[in-house]
Formats: C-alpha cells, structure tokens, sequence
C-alpha cells in the first residue's frame, strides 16, 4: 500500500485546499462523536437520577446541536472527498488513456482491447475509492478512535484498561484476510478484463455471428468467464465478509466485560451511572470506528491489486524512441539499407534494400505473410528493424519525431476506420474541416455521387464502423481521408479491395495526376491496380527476390508469372 501511495502522492497533494476542507469536516464529525458519548453522563446523573429540571430544556437542545454539527461535518467531508476522487479519476482515464495510445504497435497487438478498455473503465473505478475515500476515512476513524480512547480513559483507566484488551486480538488475522484478498483481487480484476474482451469481441463482430447464426456458440463462450468471474468474486465475498461477524464478537466480547467491570464498580460507589452509560457509550462507539477500519482495509485491497495493475501500464516504457528533429519538409527519397526484421523467432523483413524516389509509383506483391505489410508499417515506425537503416531524405528515419513523421505520411490499410462522426470529420480527420478540400478529396475519391444521395451530405452522421455505409463507401471515404490530409507518401494497403473495377480505374486516373509530386506504395492483390506501377517489388519470405515494371517481371521472374496468373482469376 506505501508504494501505492507513493505513486498517487503527486497527484494527491495537488488538492491541499480540498483536503484542508475534508479535515474540517473530519474534526466536526469527530467532536460531535465524542460529545454523544459525554452528554450520557449529564443525561443519567442530572436528568434522571437528580432531576434537574433545566436539563429538561438544556439535553435535548444540546442533543440537536451534536447531530447538526456531525451533520454539517460529514457533508463537508462527503462532497470535497468526493470531488478530489472525481477529478482525480477523471484526470488518470486520460493519463492512463494518453499512455496506452501512445505505446508502441507492438504493445497494443499484444495486449486485447477488452483487456485494455478493462484497465480504463473498470480499475480506475476501483482506485476511485483508493484515493478519494481511503485516506480522508482512514484518518478520520483513527482520530475518532484516538478520541474516544482519550475520553474513556480520562474517565476510568482500569475499566479501559478491561474493555480494550481484546483490541489487539484483531489485527493478525486482519493482515491474514488482506494478503487473501489482494490476491483474489487481482484475479477478479483479470476475469471481469476477459469479461470485457468477450462482450467487445461479440459486438465488433456481431455481423458473422448473425451470418453464420453463432448467437448460442458466443453466449456459451461468455457464460463460461461469466461464471468464473463470479466464482471469484464469491471467493472474495466468503474471505472479506468474516471480518464483520469477527469484529461484532470481539465488540461484544469488550462490551461484555465493559459491563461486567463497570457494574461492579457502580456497586462499590467508585463510579456513578451517568460516568458509567458514558463510559459504555464511548466504548460502543469505539467499536464502531474500528470495524470501519476493518472494512476499509478490505477495500483498500481491491484499490491496490487495481492500482498496481494501471501503474503497471504507466511505467511501461516504448521501444520506439522519438527522434529529436522534426521533419519539416516533404519526404522526397526513401531508402531501406539492408533492413532485418524479427518477430521473436520469425524473420518478418529479411535485408531488404531499395530506394525510392519522389514521384515513384511502388507497388508490393508477394504470397500472404511474406512481409508486404511489415513493410509498409517500417515507415510508420510501428517497428523499428533489428539491423540496417530506414533513410528518409537522407537521414535515419530514427533521428525524426513520430508524429513529424507521420504528419507527412498518409495510410489506407486493409481494414477501415470510420468514426462516430460527421462525413466531413471523418474525412479531415484529425484537422480542421475545410468544407472545399473536403468535396474536392471526395471527388477524387469517387465519392461525390454517393454522398450527394445522402440525407445531409457531408455532415451526414456515421454510424459504428460506419454501418450505414457500403464496403466501397468506406473504401472511398478512406481515400478521400488520405487525399485531404495532402501528405508526400501515400501508402496503400488493398485500398481498392471492395471496389468494382470501373470505380477504381475511376479513382486510379485521379490518383494519377495528384500523386505525380508524390510517393505512393501500394498492396494489392488486383494486377489492374499495379501493372502501371514504375516499380513492382515481389516480396517472399520477407525478401524482395525481384523488382521491375511489369513487362520487365513477365519476362524474368517466374514468381511475379506465377502472382499475375493468380491476379487474373
């Protein structure tokens, strides 16, 4: 837990001023708790056994005056608590959001999103109470107890001395329980993420489930992490839950012997009732407190094994480092030298050496899993190669700052990313919308015609994934996107895939003339969207085994042959 605390300290002392109100509250709440326990003594002597009548007026007065100010004190305490965990929870989903955005590629294809979303959502929640509610509670039942222990002991030091005792009996098995349910929390923690992967999985793949009528395969997946999520968390229920009936039989165990003691000293004349009710009071509200704590250090566990989970995400450090030079003007020449690549054991790029110059037109060919992908990801620097170098005008592409980098670079992957957004978003993503550059990007993308049959054009709302849209809808909003963006090296991956032919030598001799200042890579799998490619790399295992035009591969290279009679079926 210290170095839980450690980690959030920065965080936490940013709010001395709240902290300062939730300490004022804490000081009220505890007064008022005290002087309950002290007006008993009032209550019996004077009222009852000595029947003042002024006591009459002054107990009950005086009772509303106690219960205003705990009143008063808990709500000060209850809101500023509640606002330092709120705006510190608020703050730590963007930090611990920023973070994982910002890790590597590799990180991200590693880790599952319903794992991550699991760690933003769910965790954080969990540390909420860890930070908002813990110390400021924590402090305030230690003071209460220190309190009341005071006043009992101003009052009778051998009967607290009797009705304390048993205190100590408490805390080993409470270190016990709360290694037991750190342990359960973090497992709890792990289940509800796989909980989260299997819900995530179902609706981004809701489509082929309904396709292929799957819906009783996916519930019988979920219903098995479900039941083990619950199995869990009974485990935890059945550990955290002693500690109540345990502290209720230790308190009344000290109650027991409280009134036993006290009783004979009331016999002996060596204490009157009023000291005596006021003496059971306080030690009754000890107990209180004190099972509170108890509680309280159950939860805290729950925090903690949460805790631990998002700082271990916060102090995972990238491989990929940012250069320390902006790229400020338009990639002009591109040069791999002798780039390797591995993928723990598997060689993903095997000393790949190219250069390609502005205006080029390259294109990548090769069997599925041959490295044309990896290839394009180099220039994204979602890897950095295990040897060689990646030029980029001339220098390492290492020396230059990602996003510097990818400012001048513009990607359509295989799979397509429409948001929750307007058309017009969707398009200038990232960017502010210029309503001319959008319909022009849109009309070299082909896409004029489809969204002018639309409700609301350009600012046409889009659904999840963009439903509402066809595949070759998407297809050229993606185009569009990458056009708007104006970048100096456009990367296609399949960019064309779900179009009809007409449609993309429609966008082919648009692309054409805006891409003449530009490099351009293409994937493809369509001989129509290469064959006018300055140069075609056939990429195999990871190494380019030819290049050329595409009359220069027919003739010499009997893979290329191969790849081009497969293109035309």
């Amino acid at each position: 837990m210290k170095k839980v605390l450690k980690c959030f300290w920065p965080y936490i002392k940013e709010y001395k001023l709240q902290y300062l109100l939730v300490l004022f509250g804490i000081i009220l709440t505890v007064a008022a708790t005290t002087a309950t326990a002290h007006i008993m003594k009032p209550l019996m002597d004077d009222m009852f056994i000595s029947r003042k009548k002024e006591m009459l007026y002054f107990i009950p007065i005086a009772l509303i005056g106690i219960y205003l100010v705990k009143a008063i004190g808990r709500y000060i305490q209850s809101v500023y608590m509640n606002y330092i965990g709120q705006h510190i929870m608020s703050r730590f989903r963007e930090i611990l959001l920023s973070k994982i955005i910002s890790l590597d590629m590799s990180f991200l294809y590693k880790n599952r999103s319903g794992e991550l979303i699991s760690r933003v959502v769910n965790d954080i929640g969990r540390i909420e109470y860890f930070v908002s509610n813990m110390l400021p509670e924590l402090f305030r039942e230690s003071i209460t107890i220190v309190a009341l222990l005071g006043y009992v002991i101003y009052l009778n030091p051998m009967l607290a001395f009797y009705s304390l005792i048993l205190v100590p009996v408490v805390i080993y098995p409470l270190i016990l329980i709360a290694r037991k349910l750190k342990k359960y929390s973090h497992r709890s923690q792990e289940k509800s993420a796989d909980v989260v992967t299997r819900l995530t999985e179902v609706f981004n793949n809701s489509e082929i489930i309904k396709a292929n009528a799957t819906q009783n395969h996916e519930m019988d997946r979920f219903s098995v992490e479900n039941w083990k999520f619950f199995k869990i968390n009974m485990k935890s229920v059945y550990v955290g839950e002693i500690v109540s009936p345990m502290m209720e039989i230790i308190g009344a165990a000290g109650l027991a012997m409280v009134i036993f003691v006290g009783g004979k000293e009331v016999y002996d004349n060596n204490m009157t009732v009023g000291e005596f009710t006021a003496f059971l009071t306080a030690v009754g509200l000890v107990f209180q407190p004190i099972r509170r704590i108890s509680s309280i250090y159950r939860r805290i566990q729950d925090a903690v094994a949460a805790s631990e989970r998002v700082f271990e995400i916060l102090d995972t450090d990238n491989q990929i480092i940012d250069g320390p030079e902006l790229l400020t003007n338009d990639i002009k020449e591109i040069k791999f030298k002798n780039v390797v690549l591995k993928y723990d054991d598997t060689c993903a790029l095997n000393d790949v050496s190219i250069d390609i110059k502005q205006g080029e037109n390259i294109a990548l060919v090769g069997d599925s899993g041959g490295g044309k992908s990896t290839f394009i990801n180099m220039l994204l620097r979602f890897y950095d190669p295990n040897s060689g170098e990646i030029l980029v005008n001339g220098k390492d592409i290492k020396n230059y700052s990602q996003d510097s980098l990818k400012h001048h670079i513009s990607l359509v992957s295989q799979r397509i990313y429409i948001f929750q957004d307007s058309l017009a978003a969707n398009v200038a993503y990232g960017q502010k919308i210029d309503v001319k550059r959008v319909e022009e990007s849109l009309k070299l993308a082909d896409a004029s015609l489809f969204v002018s049959s639309l409700d609301n054009g350009i600012d046409t709302m889009m659904e999840e994934f963009g439903a509402n849209l066809s595949g070759g809808q998407r297809q050229r909003v993606a185009i569009a996107r990458a056009i708007y963006k104006h970048s100096s090296l456009l990367l296609f991956d399949e960019a064309t895939s779900a179009l009809d032919n007409e449609s993309e030598k429609r966008i082919q001799l648009a692309l054409d003339e805006y891409t003449k200042d530009k490099i351009t890579i293409t994937i493809a799998h369509r001989l129509s969207t290469i064959e006018h490619a300055d140069k075609i790399l056939v990429v195999q295992k990871g190494k380019i085994v030819a290049s050329g035009n595409h009359a220069e591969l027919l003739e010499n290279s009997e893979v290329y042959q191969r790849l081009a009679g497969e293109f035309d079926k």
